[in-house]
């Protein structure tokens, strides 16, 4: 054997054995399962009765609902941060932050923190990036969320209506 061959050899059996190796590994271990099938019939089930087409419906629907309303819940959170970082300024801030949150468009990262290395980003209307208009309301704006939001290790960064950096802030 040539030594292409052989390398070429020692890579395919190399491949075949991460492979193998992979797919048993993903199986979970078998903790909390009896049986390692991918479905079971009704009466198999726990709890199951053997059937009966409104145990299903109902089952459905219940999913079906609460499915629904978590998607409705999550819709209206992400959709608000704006908004509701907009109210907190409008109830606390002072008239130099009102003004500058006003010309705020979106805001993300602001709903889950971790106290680790939380982040948020800010969106406004301003442009011209950080020679441009925005710059010192920028600066008010991370203000202002620093006060709406506290973190152990957080970093809020404000952009304009081109995506460009304008300021950042701790909060």
């Amino acid at each position: 054997m040539g030594m292409k061959t052989k390398i070429a050899l020692g890579a395919v059996v190399g491949i075949a054995v991460i492979g193998a190796m992979s797919a048993n590994s993903g199986d979970g271990g078998g903790e909390g399962k009896a049986d390692n099938r991918t479905s079971a019939g009704a009466e198999e089930k726990p709890g199951g009765t053997g059937g009966g087409e409104s145990d299903a419906k109902t089952a459905g629907d219940e999913a079906g609902g609460k499915d629904q309303e978590k998607a409705e819940d999550k819709a209206a959170e992400k959709s608000s941060q704006a908004d509701l970082f907009k109210e907190f300024v409008e109830k606390n801030g002072t008239p130099a932050e009102k003004e500058a949150v006003a010309h705020v468009t979106k805001v993300q990262g602001a709903e889950e923190q971790n106290d680790i290395l939380d982040t948020a980003d800010v969106y406004t209307d301003f442009t011209g990036g950080i020679m441009g208009e925005g710059m010192g309301p920028a600066k008010l704006i991370a203000s202002a969320f620093a006060d709406w939001k506290q973190s152990e290790n957080g970093l809020v960064t404000v952009y304009d209506a081109d995506g460009e950096l304008l300021g950042n802030g701790n909060f």
